[in-house]
């Protein structure tokens, strides 16, 4: 096809077509006149590209997005655009307060919260890959809007920042990483923010959550003892990830600046605590194991 044709086989503008080609995201043929001449699958890429960019995604995120095989880009995408929706709440609630005759001063402190949150969430996307990484980047987000405002929620700021800008890259084996893609690959950032609040309900209330699963639990502990399970993908997972949080500091300096950084969070982990005691008195067999605090990685 040429390009008239094409840009009514697409709903785009000669222009906008012009641009994506520019832009390196489609290659037409040049035929011998001069004239650009579009394959059927050139047709179908600027359909996808228009989509993308609907949807808010500028050219350097499509041209990731198409050279992705595995459709991991377009989920990481996803969290960064549930994190943006959650600042601009935040910031509406911020321009209705200034609206209320709240001062300067305090306003500015709550948009400094919401700069430094972005700036840790992103590091935390960066430093983790895959649905790990989107994972864990939405269960602390949750943590990160309260304004810094003391030394020592400042240096545990500092902590978090140089511990994410230095940790090593967490990789997994080729067969392992098939796995994780496959059994992740269609948890979108809206379930995993399910799944964080599920989790949230299970340790405010364990007495419930432990009556309502014992079923669940007593079978699941007793799989965990089983060949089948230490032979099992998910199990070399766990073990990959328990090895690299306990060489790299996400126990001893992560975790801790946490507690420091955030004041909801310590009262989270002390939560967490509790829910852990209760779960091990239920089922003292398993001692440290430590069900509940598995599903956020923080043992």
């Amino acid at each position: 096809m040429l390009i008239n044709e094409v840009s009514k086989a697409t709903n785009l503008t000669k222009k906008a077509i012009e641009y994506y080609i520019n832009q390196g995201l489609v290659f037409p043929k040049i035929l011998k006149n001069g004239y650009r001449y579009f394959s059927e699958n050139d047709v179908e890429l600027l359909k996808k590209i228009s989509v993308f960019r609907k949807i808010g995604l500028g050219t350097d995120d499509i041209k990731a997005v198409l050279a992705d095989e595995k459709g991991g880009i377009l989920k990481k995408i996803s969290v960064q655009k549930e994190l943006s929706v959650q600042r601009e709440k935040a910031k509406q609630a911020i321009l209705d307060q200034l609206g209320a005759g709240k001062s300067f001063a305090e306003i500015e402190t709550a948009l400094n919260a919401i700069e430094q949150s972005k700036t840790v969430t992103g590091k935390l996307l960066e430093a983790f890959p895959g649905y790990y990484g989107r994972f864990i980047c939405l269960h602390f987000a949750r943590f990160l809007s309260e304004p810094i405002s003391t030394p020592q929620q400042q240096a545990a700021y500092k902590e978090i920042i140089d511990f994410l800008d230095e940790a090593p890259a967490l990789t997994f084996p080729k067969e392992l990483q098939d796995f994780i893609d496959e059994s992740t690959q269609n948890i979108s950032a809206e379930k995993i923010l399910e799944l964080n609040e599920q989790t949230k309900r299970s340790i405010e209330s364990p007495e419930q959550f432990l009556s309502e699963n014992k079923e669940m639990l007593t079978w699941y502990l007793e799989y965990k003892k089983s060949d089948e399970y230490k032979n099992s993908p998910a199990f070399k997972f766990q073990e990959v990830l328990k090895e690299f949080n306990n060489t790299n500091g996400y126990y001893d300096v992560f975790i801790p600046a946490m507690k420091n950084l955030s004041a909801s969070y310590a009262d989270y982990y002390q939560q967490l605590e509790i829910a852990n005691e209760k779960l091990i008195s239920e089922y003292p067999e398993i001692a440290t194991l430590n069900t509940l605090r598995k599903t956020t990685n923080e043992d």
